[in-house]
């Protein structure tokens, strides 16, 4: 009955440990005759659908005004197919654990690309141009973009049989898991990485472990998600409150960018800045003319949607001009001295010309007021050769405080809505977690707000508000209530099981007793479905006591729990 147990049904799949990490290996070629074309898909007996397959050729390719030369690393978001099943009991055990941010998507597919594009005498075009591109339910962007750096020089030189070789050796790694280190082997180098989970204390750095004799030294990966943050917002230090903003309230945000790779580690960057709080609308670190939901976010029938698109066509300069907020990030954002230009705000109405200049489009006026401090440290640090990775931690750093200072009074009025534990009971029903109240939470804001851990002064109160309406504090209160069910669940089963079960049925009828047993057994087999996490005993334990129980019954009311 324990879930855990079921972990052989996944082992025994084929390439199960593969499909942990990732849904397969793509090659994407330009065909003369019908464009971009996938030459190869690995595992072989993966199933791609004819939409999922156009989405990942065109978005596996710059676009043509981007002119990339050489080769380029970047990553997509695309939509899984309607009706695709992806029920795989490692990733829902990895899920159960994992931060909600980082946790593996059902509904979408993240690409990651490795595109080389240089000329070629021997093509009719004139250029080779190919991609490699690894294709995950994970948004571990660090992690695949560092394992497709150590496949790239070899597949392009021996294609199919490197690819093959690649994902055998795949899956050969462990089953991916939360909280764990890993030292995964790949192509004689060995990346140790550390999946975050749910318990970890947030930012805190990661430490390499070498307890075991590896050969070779491992290469650590610091994370296996998180950007150069400093390097994405380098050009718009001064406007950092108000891009957290519009991220945490999930506005229409479309970024335009000179390159696919600035514009999805813009994207990503943008998304991971409300960290630990996940983004619970959609978002697309690389976005065309071609996607199949194109016509769906530049309609100008409706409002536009809540999503954040990368793109680097300046045809959609055009098509934006409605949309209510847009970053145009230029091809040089440095002045003399390495000093970042920061990009001005405009109006989103000077967005209609193709040659506008780089800037933020947008109407919108902050309910936070700047964090000058912040500011000024960042631009000391570009002034005196301050590395890059250590303007990221400074920066990563600021918005986990501020989300943090945000997300706090919300968890700890949402923790006051849940049940005293003394009030759960073996013999009722666990009580109700009451419902939120959004002028409750107001009331208790004054005297427990973000201001008691947050210097940021401003209308914390409107931003609440507005924050309300947002699919983001959907997505946030659906989890933490699925979260509380679950605990109250958990709880009820080991109130049950600490009680005198034996002693209850002594004086109880048949009818009560085999209810009983009905009952548990429904709660047992529900708390194997969602993975609780209650005491190793507690399943064994009343599993006996089932076991027992139905021992004494009659024959027929034996057969008739048995067949129920």
């Amino acid at each position: 009955m324990n879930p855990l147990d079921d972990e052989d049904v996944d082992l025994r799949r084929p390439w199960a440990r593969f499909s942990s990490w990732l849904e397969c290996a793509c090659v994407v070629t330009f065909d003369l005759e019908l464009g971009q074309a996938i030459e190869l898909v690995y595992p072989p007996d993966v199933k791609l659908t004819e939409k999922e397959k156009s989405s990942l050729c065109y978005l596996s390719f710059p676009d043509s005004y981007s002119g990339c030369i050489g080769d380029t690393q970047f990553s997509f978001r695309m939509r899984q197919s309607v009706g695709r099943r992806h029920s795989r009991l490692s990733n829902d055990l990895y899920n159960r654990d994992a931060p909600a941010a980082l946790q593996s998507e059902a509904s979408h597919f993240y690409g990651y690309v490795y595109f080389r594009q240089v000329k070629d005498a021997s093509v009719k075009r004139g250029y080779f141009q190919k991609s490699l591109v690894l294709v995950s339910q994970l948004p571990f962007v660090q992690l695949f973009h560092s394992l497709l750096h150590i496949i790239a020089p070899d597949f392009f030189h021996k294609s199919e049989p490197c690819l093959e070789t690649v994902c055998k050796q795949i899956d050969q790694w462990p089953f991916l898991a939360a909280g764990l280190t890993f030292n995964l082997p790949l192509m004689g180098v060995v990346l140790q990485v550390r999946i975050p989970c749910q318990k970890d204390k947030v930012g805190s750095p990661v430490r390499a472990s070498l307890k075991e004799n590896v050969v070779p030294m491992p290469t650590l990966l610091p994370s296996v998600n998180e950007l150069d943050l400093f390097r994405c917002f380098q050009s718009v230090l001064i406007h950092l409150q108000m891009l957290w903003e519009l991220v945490l309230l999930g506005e229409p945000l479309v970024v335009m960018a000179p390159s696919p790779a600035v514009s999805s580690e813009t994207v990503l960057a943008l998304v991971s800045a409300i960290a630990p709080l996940k983004f619970c609308c959609d978002f697309r670190p690389y976005f065309t003319i071609h996607d199949s939901e194109f016509r769906e976010y530049t309609t100008r029938t409706q409002a536009p949607p809540n999503v954040i698109l990368g793109v680097t066509n300046p045809f959609f300069i055009k098509t934006f001009h409605n949309w209510p907020h847009v970053l145009r990030l230029g091809e040089n954002t440095k002045m003399s001295g390495d000093v970042p230009k920061q990009l001005k705000i405009k109006k989103v109405a000077k967005l209609k010309t193709l040659d506008t200049k780089p800037g933020v489009f947008t109407a919108y006026k902050s309910f936070l007021l700047k964090d000058k401090v912040l500011i000024k440290r960042l631009l000391k640090g570009i002034q005196r050769r301050r590395p890059s990775e250590a303007q990221s931690a400074i920066l990563r750093r600021h918005f986990l405080e501020l989300t943090q200072s945000f997300i706090i009074p919300l968890e700890r009025y949402m923790a006051s809505l849940m049940p005293l534990q003394r009030s759960v009971t073996p013999w009722k029903t666990p009580p109700q977690i009451r419902p939120f109240s959004q002028d409750e939470f107001m009331s208790v804001l004054e005297r427990g707000g973000p201001q008691l851990t947050s210097a940021l002064r401003g209308d914390w109160t409107g931003l609440y508000r507005k924050f309300f309406k947002s699919p983001n504090f959907d997505g946030w209160y659906r989890h933490r209530l699925r979260e509380m069910t679950r605990k109250l669940e958990s709880l009820h089963l080991e109130v049950i099981c600490e009680a005198d079960l034996l002693g209850w049925t002594r004086d109880k009828s048949e009818v009560e007793i085999v209810d009983l047993v009905l009952k548990l057994r429904e709660k047992l087999m529900k708390a194997g479905k969602q993975q609780l996490q209650v005491r190793d005993d507690v399943f064994s334990k009343l599993e006996s006591f089932i076991t027992s129980v139905m021992s004494s019954l009659p024959q027929d009311l034996q057969h008739v729990l048995n067949t129920q």
